[in-house]
């Protein structure tokens, strides 16, 4: 673990004055909208139907376990938070937070988000969700993101289980849908998290964090966002052509992962940013977001039209 510590002792120069909105910080709210949405769409997408309160129940836990492994995540990197200016003021370094009321706080979002799920919708959705949880606190953040410049490409396990525990919710069980589902999020995320961090990496060196950019070089990752944007074209579509999605979701992966890839072209194929404000990763970065929004809303309004006999 890092010093956290040495670095964030409690002074009379840091009051601590935590406030809800500080321990709201802790879990990354902006993440855990799109974990949520993924994860209600894998639930609406599935067959047959679930009790709403159980429904709710189930995108609730997805929520608090996502927020309790986003503050493990804080807790951890506390020191090295600290050092980046793009996470100074997270409530952690900035002295807002006690790094022990931090670590408390995760601990019980957590558990209680595993407990509930086991107890209201079954084990094995528990499980997975104890699973993504323990993939992004230890293995993601603990293990691979200070070791290796793969970290990333390993780590995009941790953001797409939702959609998988949001199917295994209704259903009991896990098939080939969800599994794509899991897949398009792994293969989406190195392209959308390394078109942040071309323009964040001084942050990234400043703190010894061997992100792609800042170990093998500006060249290297572009040439990877190009290459993941492109095989996400068929990745996306798969659901549609392995017949467990229908046309509309299909037209839509289509248009919308060949946007992506688009936007990848100039990014990949640049070689020097001096002197300019990184437009082309920036756009790519925003669309990569709206990207996974709209086209989980695809499948799921495949799914509402094709049960309401519009589609077959």
């Amino acid at each position: 673990m890092t010093t956290t510590t040495t670095l964030l002792t409690p002074s009379a120069a840091t009051p601590m004055s935590s406030h809800w909105r500080d321990f709201l910080a802790l879990t990354k709210p902006g993440v855990v909208r799109l974990v949520v949405f993924t994860g209600l769409c894998g639930m609406l997408a599935a067959p047959g139907s679930i009790n709403p309160v159980l429904g709710f129940t189930a995108i609730l836990c997805i929520a608090l376990a996502a927020g309790g492994a986003a503050a493990f995540n804080q807790w951890y990197e506390a020191d090295l938070d600290l050092l980046m200016k793009r996470t100074a003021n997270r409530p952690i370094p900035s002295g807002r937070v006690r790094p022990k009321d931090a670590r408390d706080f995760a601990i019980l979002l957590s558990g209680f988000s595993v407990l509930l799920m086991g107890l209201a919708i079954g084990w094995l959705a528990a499980a997975i969700l104890a699973v993504s949880i323990f993939y992004y606190a230890v293995v993601y953040t603990m293990w691979l993101k200070p070791r290796t410049p793969q970290n990333i490409v390993i780590g995009g396990g941790a953001g797409a289980f939702p959609p998988l525990i949001g199917w295994v919710a209704v259903t009991g069980d896990v098939t080939l849908t969800p599994v794509l589902l899991f897949a398009i999020i792994f293969f989406w995320t190195p392209p959308h998290f390394w078109a942040l961090a071309l323009f964040v990496k001084s942050d990234y060196a400043k703190a010894g964090i061997p992100m792609m950019p800042v170990v093998r070089g500006e060249r290297s990752t572009r040439r990877q966002i190009l290459a993941y944007s492109l095989f996400m074209v068929p990745l996306a579509a798969a659901p549609w052509y392995l017949g467990t999605a229908g046309l509309v979701y299909g037209v839509a992966s289509l248009v919308l992962t060949s946007a992506f890839a688009i936007l990848a072209v100039p990014v990949g194929m640049r070689r020097s940013t001096e002197g300019d404000a990184m437009k082309p990763e920036k756009r790519l970065f925003a669309y990569s977001i709206l990207y996974l929004f709209v086209l989980f809303a695809a499948l799921v309004a495949d799914r509402l039209l094709q049960d309401a006999g519009v589609i077959s």
